[in-house]
């Protein structure tokens, strides 16, 4: 799979490692040139513009802190009209962590609006030192990874780079839930800020996964 990688910070690393390692093509444009090729040389891919990388994958990520979203989408214009986005960012402010999009509607529903490609919401839920984890394991468990959106290929492409990371794929419906998530990530992110340890998920429990005494 081709993937274009837009953002070069933490998460794009992180991820992009794990991906290229998978095997998959990496194509990554960064506001600072210098961490762009840092990541191109690192998992042996290349680095262009941010609308270059839109053309060039089969399949975006797109992970810029939410300050920087208008800028990213403006540079990237129509490069990424009909294709599959990853959106793993969260619009959430830190003084009162709360959303700062408009109630009920979700950042991946902004992007996929300004770019018109079909947007799934994932992998938002936790810090980067999660996804160094090979396998993301907690309790003897994979971590359950949610993921939302409307298209079925973006849904299938996505589904197959959380299992490359060692996740668990969860579906969770359409691309209005996208807002669940984010404010999900809100209440991560207070904790994170509250000196809980980076590695703190939210992972799904059953019947299934634990043993229940009769």
């Amino acid at each position: 799979m081709r993937i274009g990688v837009l953002g070069a910070g933490i998460m794009a690393d992180v991820l992009g490692t794990r991906w290229a390692a998978a095997g998959h093509e990496l194509m990554v444009a960064g506001r600072t040139a210098d961490k762009a090729d840092a990541l191109a040389r690192k998992w042996g891919g290349r680095a262009g513009s941010f609308r270059e990388v839109a053309e060039f994958g089969d399949i975006a990520l797109i992970a810029v802190l939410y300050q920087g979203m208008s800028a990213t989408l403006a540079e990237i214009g129509d490069g990424l009209r009909g294709k599959p986005i990853v959106d793993c960012n969260n619009p959430v402010e830190i003084e009162h962590f709360t959303l700062v999009t408009e109630p009920g509607r979700s950042m991946a529903q902004q992007i996929e609006s300004a770019t018109g490609g079909h947007v799934v919401k994932a992998l938002n839920l936790c810090m980067a030192h999660v996804w160094r984890m090979e396998p993301p394991m907690f309790d003897n468990r994979l971590l359950a990874v949610p993921y939302c959106g409307d298209d079925p290929r973006a849904l299938d492409m996505t589904r197959q780079l959380i299992a490359d990371l060692g996740g668990e794929p969860l579906p969770i419906g359409d691309l209005r839930h996208a807002h669940h998530l984010e404010a999900m990530a809100a209440i991560v992110i207070s904790l994170l800020y509250g000196g809980r340890d980076p590695y703190t998920v939210f992972n799904l429990v059953d019947r299934a996964t634990v043993s229940v005494d009769a």
